[in-house]
Formats: C-alpha cells, structure tokens, sequence
C-alpha cells in the first residue's frame, strides 16, 4: 500500500484529505507543522508528500528543498499563493506539481494518482542492461533513460522529475511542435485545468540546465502563439 504524508497545518483540511485519500486505498500520516513534517518525511518511509507552504516553524520551501536533496519521490505544493514567482520557485526546488487552494479533493486524489503511476513506470527496470534504444544524443547533450540521467558535454545535469519527463518526451518526439496544453496533459497525466504557467515554468528551467544560452535556445525552440519544439 502506498503511504502519503500530508504536511498541513489546518485540520480540517489535512482530515478531508486524509479521509478521500485512504478511501482511495493509501495509507496517510498527517504531519501539522513544519518541523514534524520534515522529521517524517526524512524519516519515514513515505511514497508522495502533499506539502502546504505556509506552516509553522519550517516552511514548504525549505521542506521541499531538503527532501529533494535526499529522496526521489512525487512531491505536490499546495498553497492560496497565486503568484507565478511562487510556482516558479517551487519548481525550482524540485516539486513536482503546484496545486492552488481552494481546489477539489477529488483533483488532488486524481492528480496523487497520476504521480505515482508515472513514478512508478518510470523507475521500473532500472537494474536492466543499457540497450542503444536506451540512450539518446543528440549534439552535446545525452540522454541516458535507464538510470534517467542528462549530461550536456559530458557533464551531469540534475533535473528534477517532471523536467526530465519534459526533457525526454520532447525529445522522443523531435521536430514536432506540441501546445502547452498537450505538454501539461502527457508530463502531468491530467488536463490542463488552466494551469499552463506550469509548462512555461519547466521549459524555463531546463533550457537554463541544458542549453549554453538559454536567450537562443539550440535545443527547445518557441514556436510563438502555438508551444514548444525540441530540434534535432
């Protein structure tokens, strides 16, 4: 069974989402502030974390970034901020989804369902032999699927999950040009639901890891007014 931690501060919330979410056959622990929840979540054995920014004591932000730094696992932000510079900085530290409040529990459980489905498909059969369907390279940059690693001139890249997803599905689709609104459904595994910043905000930050000058991008291209195009 897949065990959630859901670090949340207001009870009401953290008990209507614990409710849904075990309903849906996980297990769940609920941490209310920010110091238990970063005690479990480094502690713990726990497979996806819902993470509220606003807590007390440590906030989302430094939970995120000090769990990123030790686990691989789904990582979904929950906040009333609306800002872009605070789904921007989200990402940046390695969440995975940013989810603004008020929104539907039943969202919530459906997007937990799509993390962990896609992490686990991910990480499946990485103890496999390397197979050149494997690898892809194109330029200075290489793609090694099994182990899910990046270089750019034979130097590592540290992508966050849902960077890499991007990365890669772009790039197993070359010279196609996809809508943010694709890109959000296939790397997400939802529908948009308005939430397109979402995709502007990743290929912002991995044109900042691969590309030699993110300002004229060699790799991902703006095709201005339709998406995104990954050139070979």
């Amino acid at each position: 069974m897949k065990k959630i931690l859901i670090i949340e501060d207001d009870s009401v919330i953290s008990e209507v989402q614990k409710d849904y979410l075990e309903a849906s056959g996980y297990a769940v622990e609920v941490a209310a502030s920010g110091d238990a929840g970063l005690q479990k979540a480094m502690n713990e054995p726990v497979d996806l974390i819902i993470l509220d920014l606003m807590l007390p004591g440590v906030d989302g932000y430094e939970i995120c970034k000090k769990v990123r730094q030790e686990k691989n696992i789904p990582i979904l932000m929950v906040s009333a901020k609306r800002e872009e510079i605070d789904k921007i900085r989200g990402f940046g530290l390695g969440a995975d989804d940013f989810i603004i409040k008020p929104f539907s529990v039943g969202e919530l459980v459906a997007r937990v369902k799509a993390h962990l489905a896609r992490f686990e498909r991910l990480t499946a059969g990485t103890g496999q032999q390397p197979n050149p369907k494997d690898q892809i390279r194109i330029r200075g940059l290489f793609i090694d699927k099994l182990p899910r690693k990046v270089f750019i001139d034979d130097e590592e890249a540290t992508l966050t999950t849902k960077e890499y997803d991007l990365l890669l599905y772009l790039a197993t689709n070359p010279n196609r040009v996809f809508a943010k609104e694709e890109l959000f459904e296939r790397i997400w595994g939802l529908d948009s639901l308005g939430d397109l910043p979402t995709v502007t905000v990743h290929i912002s930050k991995l044109r900042e890891k691969i590309e030699q000058n993110p300002s004229k991008p060699q790799f991902i291209e703006t095709v201005w007014g339709v998406g995104y195009r990954f050139n070979m």
